[in-house]
């Protein structure tokens, strides 16, 4: 994940030099009868308005790099690296950086009749009732593969997208309407999700450690964490090393005991039982796979 977040950074310095108001740029990817795939680099920041938007199509968008606060009609949330936004065509929706600035996004976008044919639902049923989903073993492989694309800058994107598409409202038809947090919460574990994300190889990333810098008991910050994440800190921690190691294992011929012990891993037996769990294969076949694709 290394190189998404280096692009993200080269955007948020530019726009510091610039000296202009951060904004959300979308670059096409791959694009077909009724969907779109683009790499969306968001810089704005806790000095910025957040404006009303609109969702134009049924929108899935898989957070590849930093952080950001989503309200939509379906709910309010944190969005976090390997989680999914979610949005249904027509809803407005606002999108704010109070915490920290700047993000990077995967986004599918949908036509709602497009998206029905894919998940065989009845005409005008809205696709989802809950703004995100969290990092999850279930779409840990598509969120793998949608950021290995960006690297590479090739991916099957259309069968992808329709394999997101069905994941992500399956998952989401069984999940309850997320509760909210008062926004100091927000934006401790914010700070938490920061830390993780420069430090993910860093083995003092320890449970006790991110709950004093968030000044909460370690209990407390457990499950304010899981609540504002859908992940434990261990659960996030393990997930975000993983997805950096399928990036590099894709992209790369980096031996698969290197990649390992890069990404946080003591040694690669544990590695290749994680990433066996993680993404159904194992880190070579999971390399034959890119490389075929």
């Amino acid at each position: 994940m290394a190189k998404i977040a280096i692009e993200l950074e080269r955007a948020l310095t530019e726009r510091a030099v610039a000296g202009h108001s951060g904004r959300a740029i979308p670059s096409i990817v791959a694009r077909g009868p009724g969907w779109t795939v683009a790499d969306v680099i968001c810089t704005s920041g806790p000095g910025d308005r957040v404006f009303e938007e609109l969702h134009a199509k049924v929108s899935i968008a898989i957070v590849a790099a930093g952080s950001f606060r989503y309200r939509s009609p379906i709910g309010r949330a944190l969005m976090t690296p390997g989680a999914m936004m979610l949005g249904n065509a027509g809803h407005c929706y606002e999108c704010g950086h109070e915490h920290a600035a700047g993000d990077r996004c995967v986004s599918f976008w949908y036509s709602p009749e497009y998206f029905e044919r894919i998940i065989g639902a009845a005409p005008g049923r809205l696709p989802f009732d809950v703004a995100r989903l969290p990092p999850l073993r279930e779409t840990a492989h598509l969120v793998a593969d949608a950021c290995a694309g960006l690297v590479r800058g090739q991916a099957p994107w259309e069968e992808l997208g329709v394999r997101l598409a069905a994941a992500a409202f399956e998952l989401a038809s069984g999940r309850s309407r997320e509760l909210t947090l008062p926004p100091n919460a927000e934006a401790r574990i914010t700070d938490a999700l920061r830390t993780i994300e420069r430090e993910l190889d860093d083995a003092d990333l320890t449970l006790e450690r991110l709950a004093g810098e968030a000044r909460l008991s370690p209990y407390h910050f457990l499950r304010t964490f899981e609540r504002i994440t859908g992940a434990t800190p261990h659960q996030f921690i393990l997930r975000a090393r993983l997805r950096r190691a399928a990036l590099r294992i894709a992209a790369g011929d980096d031996r698969i005991l290197d990649v390992a012990l890069d990404c946080g891993f003591g040694d690669v037996s544990n590695f290749n039982r994680a990433f066996r769990k993680e993404f159904g294969t194992s880190p070579t076949g999971y390399r034959s796979d890119a490389k075929a694709g």
